[in-house]
């Protein structure tokens, strides 16, 4: 067989299996099923630590270590939301509480986190120590159970293009809000194409990062604060920033781990480490999704009226 010819067919032939082992969004269940998932197996804990988020390098952006550019980026979130000390804060979507744990340790919060994962909340109060005043519970972000007015600050990072209804999860947000209290979110975002369409391998490669990790749709950065604004509970207008330049390194990062952590094919084995390799290529395509600018990194502010 001719070389080229038979390195194409394996090409193809993986890029294949890649789209047929998609996880599309079907419903959140599949949302928490996925999570279960890889909280279960340890395997994205092992590579990514406990902040399953990107991380913050700095704009321009330097060289960071993996893991402390994702501590980093939760300090960072803090001071851009010039968040006050202390109170009641919600995590939505905390994962297994990275973020928690140091909102709590650093800052003074009351954290109660949520995610739709069993798992990840099990993991969570697992990695928490006793002597934090930290919370973990199941819970949907589209339909919360805490009362109206609960939270001094909801805080929430990378969770929204699993919602299905971005306005509904912009209610939720602000609807358990203080009067007076603050929101904070970070996002993975698309370009807004009402603006600029997106092109024919932009619509491709947007179908795969949202099929591949089960996302049924990205908002644009202009899309979600109109939704928070559109709530009525807003004071004044929601601040927002393009934080593209100082996250994309973690892409590249998250990949260089598999080559810099060999010990991972020894602690998961041959099955563990193709698992891992199978999320190379989402991890690529959104490099290329945020590095040409299909895709944005959404920061979030906003105030919740005192009446």
């Amino acid at each position: 067989m001719d070389w080229t010819v038979g390195t194409l067919g394996l090409g193809l032939g993986a890029i294949g299996i890649y789209v047929a082992s998609a996880r599309p969004y079907k419903s959140k269940e599949s949302v928490a099923n996925s999570y279960d998932e890889w909280t279960a197996d340890g395997i994205l804990e092992f590579y990514w630590g406990e902040h399953i988020h990107l991380g913050h390098y700095g704009n321009p952006p330097v060289a960071k270590n993996f893991i402390q550019a994702k501590v980093d980026f939760v300090h960072e979130m803090v001071k851009w939301g010039n968040l006050p000390k202390g109170g009641k804060l919600l995590d939505v979507g905390c994962g297994i509480g990275g973020s928690s744990r140091i909102l709590a340790r650093d800052y003074g919060y009351a954290v109660t986190g949520i995610s739709i994962s069993p798992k990840q909340i099990e993991r969570a109060k697992e990695l928490t120590p006793a002597d934090l005043p930290v919370q973990f519970l199941v819970d949907d972000a589209m339909a919360m159970s805490f009362p109206d007015n609960t939270f001094d600050v909801v805080w929430c990072i990378e969770a929204g293009p699993h919602m299905p209804d971005k306005q509904q999860f912009a209610r939720e947000l602000m609807r358990v809000l203080k009067p007076g209290g603050v929101l904070v979110v970070a996002d993975w975002n698309q370009r807004d194409d009402r603006q600029v369409p997106l092109n024919w391998w932009e619509r491709i490669v947007m179908r795969q990062l949202l099929d591949q990790w089960s996302h049924p749709s990205f908002a644009s950065i202009e899309e979600f604060a109109a939704a928070l604004e559109a709530t009525g509970m807003v004071e004044g207008a929601v601040i927002t920033a393009d934080w593209t330049a100082e996250t994309l390194p973690s892409w590249w990062d998250s990949v260089w781990q598999g080559v810099a952590r060999p010990e991972g094919l020894l602690k998961f084995g041959v099955p563990g480490f193709i698992k891992a390799m199978r999320e190379v290529p989402t991890m690529l395509l959104m490099w290329l999704g945020f590095g040409s600018g299909l895709c944005r990194f959404g920061m979030f502010r906003a105030q919740k009226k005192l009446s």
